[in-house]
């Protein structure tokens, strides 16, 4: 069987084995291909339902004025045949003759053709732009809605990478094709009923169907296997994105320059598309060989129905324009044939990758409330507690939160200390409900956190991950992100600022809050560097204004300093908040209610600083190992940068080690 072995994935109905599945099968068949269409007729209503009236109606006169115009042809020959063989008029007679009004009409036929078609191709484009507004919006809001989960998928990118690219042309191009199809129906349907109505042709156009119908078969055929090649090849296609996309990504251009790695993505993107391309070749090459075949046989049926209708003229029986219109319209059924067969295809692949718009808005989110009406999260300083806590990400089989239980009280200061991979972000993903775990609850004020509100949920936290968002707007529009469902507050934003240390480099701005970040859209836009947009992000949780604050690795890109000030402002303006610490520096470890160490994702010690050094484990060890770590470092230091006298010798300067600015 031509069709792939995952081919009704969507119908959910297997190809046919035997005669007896054939109804079955083709009911699936067409029902499937009926409800994609008529999801994209409701798609284009919902654009415009000036676009469906406007090309119904160029649709009809456009089938209909082909026929038109052969017969108007037809008659102007035969009228000049008859005057110059029995008649001849003299030049001045020409403008009251048939033959000039027959000239007249067809020019104005013509004309208006012209300005149907372009009608019709304004219509297009204007409506192309319009569907794809409401495509991309439609891909946004299901965006939105979507669970972080989806995005650890690979699945999930190629039903993403799919939608977007038929967003923008595939809805208006399946309709346009539609409407040329109704007007070759009209078209063919007219021309046919010419061959009918001379007793000699009336088998002429069931000879042309008959040919036709080959072609038809193959073309179905080669569109659906085109249709798989390219869906179940997604992987193929992102690669390829990527690795020519490294080349030419600002962010790690440096590097890709430095360690000479240009070569080895061509190489890779190279033997992706050589992979890619040899089976897309094979299907092209396979189907126009079919098509090559088929055409020399349409060919020579077409020389001996040209043949009999010359014979026809030589012998009398018909007039030169005669012989005109009736291949011509032998001619034109056998173009519409291939017209129908094409569009017919085309439709039914376009259909087929709908299928990727309509599975993506498809895409079930989970993290949602698990009861009908949502609770409020009350506005009380909040009791948080982890039971029995367990977590893998989708697709995986490791747990990489195990069995945790652990309890917030308001007002706690709580750092999370552990090794690379401990499970601490993921722990935070959890308690902000980015992820519900596998095992287990969490339990907000008594209640499971899945009982409230998700918007309400988010908004009880300021959050700074590890790999923060950088937007490419302005200083006080990133700054005032962190509280988007408030009014924006400019006076909020500076304080935000200078309470991250931020406010000093945004000062030297050249346009200071209204500075455009990135050069992405705005010549002057401003690179920051990676400290400068991480006090922007601690800025945003500052303004935030939370209830519980969490901090994941705020601090990671900033020198000492800078650090050891952000610090002291999140102690001085936390107040009765939960906080909540991610960090390497243990450091900051030293004065909070609470320490977790988290190992392999499970919490292996609780307590207070003095409690954890007392018990001597894992905790103890960290601690010990960084704090003579930085009394090397602080010995190190004195003896290099000092004379015997006190002074610094001449050109000496202060030695730094790898590890100064963790």
């Amino acid at each position: 069987m031509w069709w792939p072995r995952h081919d009704f994935e969507y119908t959910k109905v297997p190809p046919p084995k035997n005669l007896r599945d054939v109804p079955r099968f083709l009911k699936a068949f067409f029902g499937g291909f009926f409800s994609r269409f008529w999801y994209i007729i409701k798609l284009i209503w919902r654009t415009g339902p000036w676009i469906l009236f406007v090309m119904s109606g160029v649709a009809i006169f456009q089938g209909i004025t082909p026929a038109i115009s052969s017969v108007i042809s037809k008659d102007i020959l035969n009228e000049l045949h008859l005057v110059i063989q029995y008649e001849p008029k003299t030049p001045a007679e020409f403008f009251t003759a048939n033959v000039f009004y027959l000239l007249i009409a067809l020019f104005v036929l013509r004309i208006l053709r012209r300005i149907v078609t372009s009608i019709n191709n304004s219509v297009r484009r204007i409506a192309g732009e319009r569907v794809v507004r409401v495509v991309k919006l439609q891909i946004m809001e299901k965006s939105k809605e979507l669970d972080i989960a989806s995005y650890d998928m690979p699945a999930f990118y190629e039903k993403l990478e799919n939608a977007n690219r038929e967003a923008g042309n595939r809805p208006i191009t399946i309709l346009s094709e539609t409407f040329t199809l109704i007007s070759t129906v009209i078209e063919f349907a007219s021309y046919i009923a010419i061959l009918a109505a001379a007793p000699e042709l009336w088998w002429s156009s069931l000879v042309i169907i008959a040919v036709s119908l080959p072609s038809a078969i193959i073309n179905f055929i080669y569109r659906r296997k085109n249709f798989h090649y390219v869906r179940f090849r997604a992987k193929e296609r992102r690669q390829m994105n990527y690795y020519s996309g490294v080349l030419v990504n600002k962010d790690i251009v440096k590097e890709v320059r430095m360690l000479d790695l240009s070569d080895f993505f061509i190489g890779r993107y190279k033997e992706v598309f050589d992979k890619y391309y040899k089976g897309l070749r094979r299907l092209i090459l396979s189907e126009h060989a079919w098509h090559v075949g088929l055409g020399i046989l349409a060919s020579l049926i077409n020389f001996a129905l040209y043949s009999f209708i010359a014979l026809q003229v030589f012998t009398g029986k018909m007039l030169i324009g005669d012989y005109t219109l009736y291949t011509g319209a032998i001619l034109s059924i056998a173009t519409c044939i291939t017209t129908l067969i094409s569009n017919s295809a085309s439709i039914y692949e376009g259909t087929l990758f709908i299928d990727n718009l309509i599975y993506f808005l498809k895409e079930p989110a989970t993290v949602v409330s698990r009861i009908p009406e949502p609770l409020p999260v009350p506005d009380e300083p909040h009791v948080i507690e982890f039971v029995n806590v367990s977590f893998r990400y989708p697709g995986t089989e490791r747990d990489v939160i195990r069995n945790v239980n652990l309890k917030l009280t308001p007002g706690q200061s709580v750092v999370l200390v552990g090794l690379n991979g401990a499970g601490k972000t993921t722990l935070l993903k959890l308690l902000t409900r980015l992820y519900d775990p596998t095992e287990g609850y969490i339990l907000l004020d008594g209640r499971d956190l899945r009982d409230y509100d998700l918007k309400d949920i988010y908004r009880m936290f300021g959050v700074v991950f590890q790999d923060f968002g950088k937007y490419a707007v302005t200083v006080s529009e990133n700054i005032s992100f962190g509280a988007m469902h408030r009014p924006a507050d400019e006076a909020a934003v500076r304080a935000a600022a200078a309470q991250s240390d931020a406010a000093d480099f945004i000062s030297r701005l050249p346009r200071e809050y209204d500075t455009p970040l990135m050069r992405m859209f705005e010549q002057d836009g401003i690179e920051l560097s990676g400290g400068q947009w991480q006090k922007l992000a601690v800025a945003r949780a500052f303004y935030a204004d939370s209830e519980i604050l969490i901090l994941d690795e705020p601090t990671a890109a900033l020198d000492p300093l800078a650090e050891q000030e952000i610090y002291n402002q999140f102690d001085r303006l936390r107040k009765d908040k939960t906080t909540i610490f991610v960090s390497h520096r243990l450091s900051c470890a030293t004065t909070a209610d609470m320490i977790v160490v988290l190992e392999d994702g499970q919490v292996v010690e609780c307590g207070d600083h003095e409690e954890l050094m007392a018990l001597h484990g894992r905790y103890h060890r960290l601690f010990t190992v960084q704090a003579d770590r930085y009394e090397r470092r602080k010995e190190d230091h004195e003896e290099h940068s000092f004379g015997p006298h006190g002074d610094r010798p001449h050109g000496d300067r202060p030695r730094r080690r790898p590890h100064d600015f963790e």
